[in-house]
């Protein structure tokens, strides 16, 4: 398992037009599928005028959750070729939306893979291709007299603080690169009272 991936930096566009149709699409870096489902929602809302909103996403370092859509167009000329772009760059945690204003010309199958895969790969090489390290996130309380020595681990490590709230009982959320979580996790759990969530 790899602890690295690539994805893009922020959202990027591109612009394919054949035989009058127009394909507008859009790479969007993702966390989660919930998070590219509601990117496709957002762009099929703000294009609503367009005949189809075609989509493909892929999560994880694994690049094992992945899913697209076709949108009303013939089975496998849309999702399937925008997967295969996010496929061919060896890129996740990324969603790729095309808009689709039909011109009045068929393409026939061939045309359209050809196209939806162009449009795609516009996007892509649009942006900014980046690589990044998996990211693990933890929950833990601890008493208040203890604040020093997690401050001690938080501010040693390339350590961010999601989350906190402090009382006689504090509680923390932090997130780190997942290869020193585990470490990380051990230093806190050392502290006395401390637990994780």
């Amino acid at each position: 398992m790899s602890d690295f991936y690539k994805t893009v930096k922020g959202t990027s566009q591109g612009l394919y037009k054949e035989k009058m149709s127009k394909f507008i699409s859009f790479a969007v870096p993702v966390a989660t599928a919930e998070e590219a489902k509601a990117v496709v929602k957002r762009y099929a809302n703000e294009y609503h005028d367009a005949r189809h909103c075609c989509w493909a996403y892929m999560i994880g370092t694994e690049r094992n959750e992945y899913l697209s859509s076709d949108n009303g167009e013939p089975s496998g000329t849309a999702g399937k070729p925008i997967l295969g772009q996010i496929n061919s760059f060896e890129l996740t945690n990324l969603v790729i939306v095309v808009v689709r204003y039909f011109g009045g010309i068929k393409l026939g199958t061939s045309g359209l893979i050809a196209a939806y895969r162009e449009a795609a790969r516009q996007a892509i090489i649009a942006g900014e291709i980046i690589e990044c390290h998996e990211q693990a996130t933890i929950s833990f309380n601890f008493p208040y007299l203890a604040m020093n020595d997690v401050m001690k681990i938080i501010k040693t490590d390339d350590v961010r603080v999601i989350e906190q709230h402090f009382d006689n009982d504090c509680v923390m959320t932090i997130q780190t690169d997942a290869d020193k979580m585990s470490a990380i996790k051990s230093r806190l759990l050392n502290i006395p009272g401390t637990a994780l969530l």
